[in-house]
């Protein structure tokens, strides 16, 4: 049996104005539990993340500036998986779409040169480039410096750091990358806030965008012909 996969929604927000200005897609797994993340985001099949992003871009009814998906590395450099990510921008069109590069590495090294024209591509078909996870894995600061000025986003996730944002070595990471997007004039997004003590610290690092459980957790993004009790 082929395994099963659909996106989950989850809302990016603007913890001052109160307003959601963006969405997640944030692909998932159906197993006998239920629900999971894959366990390996770069080996599903290029052409499932193809048909799946293409089918659920065209049924999102976008009423936000940004809607963003995870791409790895591997995944970034394939043709069928590159054309779906333009497709998928004309019918998200006129919101904004995100490309997020993901911090996985995959059974292949590329280098930055080559990166780098298939994400000014995806610019010149207007679409922005956001790097996910910052300080992890392969998007530490060395790694991305070259892909940092085609940037216009970078996200740090708390769920990364079991310690939470009380450990002051966190801090420290946080107010580096915080100094980074003001440098390069990037948005910065604060991943992984689950409780009022991570949305009160991020209030009080000056960051405003924001994402996680605290407000408001994934959903299942449908498509048409599955049954309502789909996954459940």
């Amino acid at each position: 049996m082929k395994p099963i996969y659909r996106y989950f929604v989850q809302p990016q927000l603007d913890g001052q104005t109160k307003t959601v200005f963006g969405y997640e897609l944030l692909i998932k797994q159906l197993t006998p539990e239920g629900w999971r993340l894959p366990e390996s985001f770069a080996a599903i099949d290029p052409q499932i993340i193809s048909d799946l992003l293409l089918e659920t871009t065209r049924i999102l009814g976008i009423k936000v500036q940004y809607c963003s998906v995870n791409i790895s590395r591997e995944q970034l450099m394939d043709t069928t998986v590159a054309k779906a990510i333009i497709q998928s921008q004309k019918q998200l069109y006129p919101a904004k779409l995100v490309v997020e590069l993901t911090e996985e590495k995959g059974p292949e090294c590329y280098p930055d040169t080559k990166l780098i024209p298939h994400l000014r591509r995806f610019i010149e078909y207007g679409m922005q480039i956001s790097l996910d996870d910052v300080g992890t894995g392969i998007n530490d600061f060395k790694s991305i410096q070259e892909i940092l000025p085609l940037a216009s986003e970078i996200k740090f996730a708390l769920q990364n750091f079991r310690t939470g944002l009380k450990d002051p070595k966190i801090q420290q990471k946080l107010h580096f990358w915080h100094a980074i997007s003001e440098e390069y004039g990037l948005r910065m997004i604060l991943e992984g806030i689950e409780n009022t003590d991570d949305a009160k610290m991020s209030k009080d690092f000056n960051i405003s965008l924001r994402q996680g459980y605290y407000y408001g957790k994934p959903k299942l993004l449908r498509l048409p012909g599955d049954p309502v009790d789909f996954g459940f």
